[in-house]
Parts: structure tokens; sequence; C-alpha cells
């Protein structure tokens, strides 16, 4: 079977041409590059690239197929795919199907055959724009119009199109909690588009949790007798999450948190910071991360297009920054342009990183922050019972 002919056109009047592998048909997006070499799957399926149509810069994709115990999430989330070559076969005996196969089923369209390098460097010098991939409309004036009709990122709150509408407990996809870690502490995930393996590696650290709608109130989950909440990666706008913002607020000082990606930003704009739109983002599996406290650097995953702004807040003789719910320090910094990386407060048991000590398939140098996260509870982070913000649930919210 011939492939399809295929456009991928940018909302500055870049036009590339090449072949359509998947569905068929075309979509809208963000146009945005990730620096892996290996992991595709893990990005096709990870909520926080809802509305992107991503670029792998490594130039052929595809080579040991799909695979369903390695997705992050139910399905796949991004807008569209572009590559330079697409593998036809799989090579992995574990595999499911092939790329151009998983891509079909899930209706996302693919163009492969670009110049995915050139794509890349345009995207870095004129920064992350819409774009769209078509196989229906092959005239580069039409589809440029359109693009530039279609909405952006910015000020899009996207965590509530991809959270789960009811709670559920993760040992239901991942397994169970391990045990041999001590007490079993229970954990509340806000899901704004979490990631499977940020449940299974709190289940490895012997913490059960409960995965909970992206929209559910503060006095919900201090009403569930939690010992902790996790504030999840995912994928929109931090400023257009409101709910997310007002649940971290709530929640300060009151039970221990940890965020990831989206939940680190949300945390910062509780701490009466400011989160803005980068350039292009940083995604791939290479940045190199220190932390403040020790000099030590990691080497880390990332996928985000928004970061919090450190010049928002003014640092104290000691060098740390007083806000409305105490003390907190800047606690890592990215070394390849000095983005924040990762907050802690000093008052309350909370903290968050810009990046990924989950990452599947690595690199795994952070890893060590979800074993940080249960000693945090375990030296006595406020915890469990309070029902100070049951006045928060709406009449007739159940408690979890």
């Amino acid at each position: 079977m011939t492939a399809p002919a295929a456009l991928l056109a940018l909302e500055d009047g870049t036009v590339f041409r090449g072949s359509g592998f998947g569905a068929e048909g075309e979509t809208f997006g963000e146009a945005v590059f990730n620096t892996g070499m290996t992991g595709y799957q893990e990005v096709l399926t990870d909520p926080s690239y809802t509305g992107q149509i991503v670029t792998m810069t490594a130039p052929q994709q595809g080579n040991y197929g799909m695979h369903a115990g390695d997705a992050e999430s139910g399905r796949i989330h991004v807008a569209g795919f572009a590559v330079r070559e697409a593998s036809r076969r799989a090579s992995s005996p574990r595999a499911d199907g092939t790329l151009g196969e998983g891509l079909d089923a899930a209706g996302v369209i693919g163009i492969e055959g670009i110049d995915t390098r050139k794509l890349t460097l345009r995207i870095r010098d004129a920064g992350a724009m819409r774009a769209v991939i078509s196989t229906d409309d092959l005239e580069p004036s039409s589809l440029v119009d359109r693009v530039r009709a279609s909405p952006g990122m910015a000020g899009a709150d996207l965590a509530r199109t991809v959270t789960t509408p009811e709670p559920y407990d993760a040992g239901a996809i991942v397994g169970p909690a391990d045990t041999s870690r001590g007490r079993l502490l229970r954990i509340a995930v806000y899901d704004f588009g979490v990631k499977r393996n940020i449940l299974r590696m709190l289940a490895a650290a012997g913490m059960q949790a409960t995965v909970v709608p992206a929209e559910t109130p503060a006095g919900v989950v201090v009403a569930g007798g939690f010992d902790g909440v996790l504030l999840s990666n995912g994928p929109g706008d931090p400023a257009a999450t409101p709910y997310g913002v007002a649940a971290a607020t709530q929640l300060l000082g009151r039970l221990p948190m940890f965020g990831i990606c989206l939940g680190h930003q949300l945390l910062g704009l509780a701490l009466g910071g400011r989160t803005y739109k980068m350039p292009f983002g940083h995604r791939g599996v290479n940045q190199p991360v220190r932390d403040t406290r020790t000099g030590e650097v990691r080497i880390t995953s990332h996928n985000h297009g928004f970061a919090v702004d450190p010049t928002v807040w003014e640092r104290g003789p000691d060098g740390s920054i007083r806000t409305a719910s105490g003390r907190i320090e800047m606690s890592h910094f990215n070394l390849n342009d000095d983005t924040l990386e990762g907050l802690r407060c000093l008052d309350v048991p909370a903290f968050s990183v810009q990046y990924h000590p989950e990452a599947a398939p690595g690199p795994h140098d952070a890893r060590g922050l979800f074993q940080e996260f249960r000693a945090l509870i375990e030296a006595g982070g406020l915890g469990g019972s309070s029902s100070e913000l049951a006045s928060d649930s709406p009449p007739g919210k159940k408690t979890i």
C-alpha cells in the first residue's frame, strides 16, 4: 500500500513535505521537539503532550515497536508525530505491533520523510509554534492560513481534559505497594495527567496511591486520611489551571506535598510565584540539573513548555524567600539555561521538581526523590485525619 502524501505546516509559513503514516486526515497542535534517542512510546502516551505535534530528533523511530506494558497512560495523547523515518517492522519480541499500527489504531496522524533536523532548528530559532499535519489539504498556503487561525498553548487549560473522572486505586494498574519499606503510606495523587511510572515509583517506595480527579477540592483529600499528596505532571498552561493552584494553596502545611512538572509549577503559583511560557521548552532525556544544597548534578528527563520565574521572589539575607506559607528555597537549576528546576519549603513539608524523577526509560539519577518524599512524611509531616478543610467540599461530595 502506497503511503499518502502529507504536509506539515508551521504558522511562520514553513512547510515540510513528506509521507503520512498511522491515521490519515489532519491534526492541529503546537510543534515541539524531543531529543530522546529512545522512549517514543512513553512520549506518545504521556498526557503532558496533549495538544502537541512532537518531532523526534533521533532519525529513526519505531525500531522496537509498541508494547502495552510500556505505556504511560491508557492511550496515545500527542496531537501528531513527526519523524525522519518510521520503522516498518518491530524488532522486539515483546512488541504488540509497529509504531504505525499503534498510531493508526489511536487515530493519530504521523508524517515521515521530512528533514527533522531542519524542523528542530526552526523551532529552536523561532520558538514553539502552532502547526498542522495533513494528508487531506495539500495546498501550503491554505494550511498556513488555517494554522494561524488555530488556538495556541498559552492560556490552555488541558489538565481537565486528561484527568480521571473518578478516584481509583493505583494498585489496580501498577500492582501493590512494596511492604518491605515499613508502614504503608497512603498518598493522594492529583491527576493533572499523571504518568503510570509515577504510580510505580510510589508503590516501590511503599506508598499506596489513590488517584483523584484534577478538580478534587482540598477538603476532600484532607478528610480522606492520607499521609501525603502528590501533584502530578500534566499538559497546558499552569496559570490556566486555577483549581490546581487552589488545591496546592489549601493543602500546604496540612499534608506533606511533592510536585512533579506541572505539579511543581502549581506549587510555585501557590507560593505567590509566577510562570511563563518558554521559547521552545525542555523535552528530552539529557538535561543536567544542579542541586543547590549539595552541588550534585543529575542528568534528568524533561517535558515542559512553561517554567516558574525565579525573579519574582526576593531573597532574604540567608538566601531564603519569605512567602505567605513560610520560607522557601530554590533547590535546583538547569545548567544549560539556568531555568529554575525545583523548590523546597523550609517551614512546611513540601518540595517540587520541574523534571521527571520517574523517567522511563530513563535516566534514573533522580529516582531517590520518591524516598525523600517518604522520609519527609515519616519525619513528622502533618498528616491524616485533620478536618480543617472539610468545609471546602461541595454539598453532597463524598470523601475518598
